[in-house]
């Protein structure tokens, strides 16, 4: 991972554009070939990003980043105040709490839990930012990331949303629905859900586990 600390400023150019102005900010150059521009606040949340595959052309004072549909975000450097690359070897992954691991499995099992004629596309599905629970289609064929939680809350809703919004860039995917799925669902997570356009599943793990697995059925 790269990362530089440079006063900048950046032009997205896209099916969009976008402008951030001259300001300090951190930008990250990660090994998968994805670029983010961060600043000293909004937490986790980049600015600005272009994820893979997509190439970085670094010029005298000017970065461009393009990916294969031809969006740029070109970053105006008018100071580099630090830039170092460090190796962080293999990412183990998260270690999920026993009962979420076991619900995204049998989720999975039995996909048709959340609507008839949906089909499973694969369990962690991987994206640049972290993979996404379950991609499946529903019955019209649409693209639905699922985010499983044992107790739903504000911040499992903040994650699909990041999600969603990288899926989205992805024409072969875009329009991504989105499915927050849990045992517990708070009130507040369930309105911030709702208000972006997620849909939310109140999962019963006994219920699910006491579904015959049709895994392996030949008929």
């Amino acid at each position: 991972m790269r990362l530089v600390i440079a006063r900048c400023q950046v032009n997205y150019v896209g099916r969009l554009t976008a402008h951030l102005p001259m300001a300090n900010r951190l930008l990250l150059i990660k090994a998968d070939g994805s670029v983010s521009i961060h600043s000293d606040d909004r937490a986790y949340k980049p600015l600005n990003w272009m994820s893979p595959p997509c190439w970085l052309i670094q010029d005298p004072g000017v970065w461009t980043v393009q990916n294969k549909a031809g969006e740029k975000l070109v970053i105006t450097l008018e100071e580099v105040m630090h830039d170092s690359a460090h190796e962080l070897g293999p990412e183990p992954g998260l270690v999920k709490d026993g009962v979420e691991a076991h619900l995204q499995e049998l989720l999975a099992e039995h996909i048709a839990t959340l609507g008839e004629g949906y089909t499973l596309v694969r369990r962690e599905y991987p994206t640049a930012i972290g993979p996404v629970d379950i991609m499946a289609r529903d019955g019209a064929g649409a693209a639905v990331a699922v985010e499983i939680k044992r107790r739903g809350e504000i911040d499992g809703v903040e994650q699909l949303t990041r999600y969603l919004e990288l899926l989205n860039r992805d024409p072969l995917l875009s329009p991504v629905k989105g499915v927050f799925a849990a045992q517990i669902i708070k009130p507040q997570a369930r309105t911030l859900a709702e208000d972006r356009g997620i849909r939310c599943v109140t999962l019963d793990y006994d219920a699910l586990r006491g579904i015959e697995s049709d895994e392996f059925r030949l008929f």
